[in-house]
């Protein structure tokens, strides 16, 4: 070995290549020497949690990179019921960008990622009513699955399997299933389907990934009996590239940004430590592999391949990587021959890409436009060059998925570019480009994937593709690389999204709910949008027959693709109170186009496309309100602004330089975004304005916020102390305190029907400590627990109110919940000179 601190390590070097996700990699001779190491690892272990953001990635990156194993972590949901601090997309959408912030982490710290099909249905309290809305079979079904697909050797729970009820639900099913599916996944009998493409595997054992969290305190960690656990020195520090493994998952961790887990790097001793609880024990508690075969050996026919490899790592040359390509390309051979499959598939895939890199072969396919229709010939400027001696040729390219093999035999001479020209037709029934498990409805706790085969699959699949069979040392040697699109930006240089396969033309319903307060009618757009060039039809918007919508048909013609046309049609809704699903459907050619195309486009991830229903919800209610004017002090980021407007209210986005008195003069109410006094840190000096705003004769109102990270505990002008108080089931009954309150009154009457439909929880980070000038309105309660009475506060202030809501109107509003339209318009409507009655006030 050349070097004796060389230390393994993979992608970090690219973490600045984060923002164009799928530009392609190009090593160094660290990564590259680093890389041939983990070829010689054959050890595997699976961590196993509940969410995005749960999995540890000090753990991961020490497993990945400095023990060389394959580090997978199983996510059984996306992450689809969080918060998102960084746009307004929720539920799935947000599930779309958590998985991309998975993806990027493991870039990071080098482990793999998958997920099961449980859909992340929002916070629960504990796991049984978790597993009463995931399908719990189906859930254990795709762990066993991905026991079997991954082989681990090792399985690691995040959390513990015991803990029922003191941590989220979900965090505790996790364990729970992990631990039942230890000992099922090797039962030929249990999920017998899925042996068509897998086996039976039996992990070695598995461990409880155990903190001071767990313990309630640092103290009492430190004080607790560890002589049943197993410690791991993470603190591990890799001198080639001058950051610790902290340091490492730091970076990785810091993908979560739509949760705000940006983190600090430390540096130093760390330590991890692991509870065994199945399987077979640690006699010394050295090593997790202990008594397991991590070397070629385990691989029947496999001892010459490992031999092989430490010599080919003994020998490597820094200065000139290109040297280790005869050896490396004859392992590959070896690998192809090998009956153990599992092994010879990861080992291959992994020493194509080395090779790649020793000889700096970059390989692209891409295409003129991002985006194309199914039945489409695109064109596609292929990029071949060998950067260096080794002699290579290209044989030939394989386009996919119509299987053209297209001779070249074109050699590849040292840093000669070849760019080569091609057609690629598309199938006419290539499926559009979108998350997977999107595709089909699913429930309220499951997603729907019928193809076993892609059960936990991490990204969108994605079909077109360019194989570039080439020929080094006499062996062909497929190399495949997925069609992108690249462009120049002024400012950012060279950038790339993939290319995706959308439909012919595709539509949107501008605001996606419409509220229709009386008989008059209501202008309607919708937006048509051309995937291809000269694209003609008639849009229709579908409503049920007591909606009028006027005219039936709009005809429209688009030239040129990506071409984009609104038009208007006038909706008249029914006299009674009825809620309605309203469809955008383009019909071109007797054929009907009803998708919605939503492009989730972030710096730190891949650009995203996803393809809805164009739907949208039409709400003819009863619902009253005023003429205040309103500011909104955006937050974390929610589209409550957007239902005010439809509420009819005159809405001013805040800036916080923009509150001032002279700003806030002509204002009758404001309101704040949810987590607000967690993301705005400037309002930390507002206060003072905002109170002699209310003293004045006006509402504020205050929306959800998280108690840790305040930026002033001064959040109202009398005591109020958020904690985690949450209702989280949705249909909890709802009692009023102070029935005769004007905010149940005036200008709407509140019943308990206003609560029905509501979407994933009531509230949640209610206040459990506030000022006696507070009258709480509501009370409710999930099962088993004692009343929360914080959901909503009112305190007078001066001459004005202000209210503090920990009710999810974030997403009540935009789901259209007509109750909460309601609620909301009286909270606005408080006014100074409305009197409380004394009766409604109860201690």
């Amino acid at each position: 070995m050349q070097n004796k601190y060389i230390q393994t390590f993979i992608l970090f070097l690219f973490c600045f290549q984060i923002a164009i996700a799928q530009q392609p990699q190009k090593l160094n001779s660290v990564e590259i020497y680093n890389q041939i190491q983990k070829l010689n690892f054959l050890g595997s272990v699976l961590y196993v949690a509940a969410h995005p953001d749960d999995e540890n990635t000090r753990l991961i990156s020490y497993l990945s990179n400095e023990k060389k194993a394959r580090t997978g972590y199983l996510s059984l949901t996306r992450g689809d019921g969080g918060q998102n601090l960084i746009g307004p997309q929720l539920r799935e959408l947000l599930g779309v960008i958590r998985t991309q912030e998975l993806i990027e982490a493991r870039k990071i710290d080098g482990g793999e990622q998958f997920f099961s099909r449980a859909n992340d249905f929002g916070f629960s309290k504990n796991p049984r009513e978790t597993l009463e809305i995931w399908d719990k079979q189906k859930v254990l079904s795709d762990i066993v699955w991905a026991i079997r697909k991954f082989q681990p050797d090792v399985i690691i729970n995040r959390f513990d399997h015991r803990s029922s009820g003191t941590t989220h639900g979900h965090h505790t099913a996790s364990a729970l299933l992990s631990v039942e599916s230890f000992n099922l996944a090797n039962n030929p009998s249990i999920f017998p389907e899925q042996l068509k493409l897998v086996e039976p595997w039996q992990p070695k054992r598995q461990f409880f990934n155990t903190s001071w969290w767990f313990y309630g305190s640092k103290e009492k960690f430190d004080a607790a009996d560890k002589s049943n656990l197993i410690e791991m020195k993470t603190g591990i520090y890799y001198p080639t590239i001058g950051k610790s493994n902290q340091e490492i998952a730091a970076l990785s961790r810091s993908r979560h940004q739509s949760q705000g887990f940006g983190s600090t790097g430390t540096r130093g001793e760390d330590i991890e430590y692991l509870e065994f609880i199945n399987g077979t024990a640690l006699q010394n508690k050295n090593s997790l592999f202990e008594g397991i075969d991590t070397s070629w050996n385990r691989v029947k026919g496999g001892k010459p391949v490992g031999e092989l490899l430490t010599a080919i790592a003994s020998q490597f040359d820094y200065n000139n990587p290109s040297a280790s390509i005869p050896h490396l390309a004859k392992a590959y051979t070896m690998m192809q021959s090998l009956e153990d499959k599992h092994w010879a598939t990861i080992k291959s895939s992994a020493i194509k890409e080395i090779i790649a890199s020793c000889s700096g072969l970059y390989l692209e396919a891409v295409a003129q436009n991002q985006e194309t229709t199914p039945g489409s010939t695109i064109k596609l400027k292929l990029e071949a060059i060998n950067r260096s001696l080794i002699p290579m040729q290209l044989m030939s390219v394989t386009t996919l998925p119509e299987q053209k093999n297209i001779s070249q035999n074109i050699a590849l001479s040292n840093n000669i570019l070849k760019n080569i020209n091609i057609d690629l037709q598309l199938p006419i029934f290539i499926d559009y480009t979108q998350p997977y498990w999107l595709k089909e409805n699913g429930t309220v706790g499951m997603y729907t994937v019928t193809e076993q085969k892609n059960i936990g699959i991490p990204d969108i699949i994605r079909e077109v593709k360019v194989v570039f069979n080439v020929l080094i040392n006499d062996i062909e040697i497929p190399f495949e690389r997925t069609v992108v699109y690249k462009y120049n930006d002024d400012v950012k240089g060279e950038m790339y999204n993939y290319l995706d396969i959308v439909p012919e033309v595709t539509t949107s319903i501008l605001d996606k709910v419409s509220l229709f307060k009386n008989g008059k009618n209501k202008e309607i757009a919708v937006k048509i949008k051309s995937g291809k060039d000269a694209v003609k039809g008639d849009l229709i918007l579908e409503l049920p027959n007591n909606w009028i919508v006027s005219p039936k048909v709009i005809p429209f013609s688009l030239e040129k693709k990506g071409t984009e046309q609104i038009v208007y049609f006038q909706v008249t809704p029914p006299n009674q109170i009825h809620e309605a699903i309203a469809k955008s459907i383009a019909v071109v050619d007797n054929k009907r186009y009803d998708k919605d195309q939503i492009s989730i486009d972030y710096s730190h991830i891949t650009k995203q496309q996803v393809l809805k229903p164009a739907e949208a919800k039409f709400i003819k209610l009863d619902l009253k309100t005023n003429e205040e004017k309103i500011g909104y002090i955006m937050g974390a980021g929610d589209e409550v602004p957007k239902s005010l407007s439809q509420m009819g209210y005159k809405v001013t986005l805040l800036k916080p330089e923009e509150i001032t008195p002279a700003k806030l003069a002509n204002l009758d109410v404001i309101m704040t975004g949810v987590r607000a006094y967690n993301t705005v840190q400037e309002l930390a000096n507002k206060q003072s304005i905002l109170f002699d705003f209310i003293k004045e004769g006006k509402t504020m109102i205050v929306q959800y916020n998280n108690p840790n990270d305040l930026v002033t505990k001064n959040i109202a002008p009398n005591t109020l102390k958020i904690s985690g108080d949450r209702v989280t089931e949705e249909n909890a009954e709802v009692r009023f305190l102070a029935p005769n309150h004007p905010i149940l009154n005036f200008p709407n009457k509140i019943t308990a029907k206003d609560f029905e439909g509501w979407k994933q929880e009531q509230g949640l980070y209610y206040p459990n400590e506030f000022d006696k000038a507070f009258t709480p309105i509501l009370s409710s309660n999930d099962k088993g627990e004692t009343p929360k009475n914080g959901a909503l506060l009112v305190a007078p202030y001066g001459k004005g109110y202000y209210i503090y809501t920990g009710l999810s109107l974030f997403r009540e509003l935009p789901e259209g919940v007509s109750g909460a339209f309601r609620l909301l318009s009286n909270m606005i409507s408080l006014k100074a000179n409305v009197k409380i009655p004394a009766q409604s006030i109860k201690p």
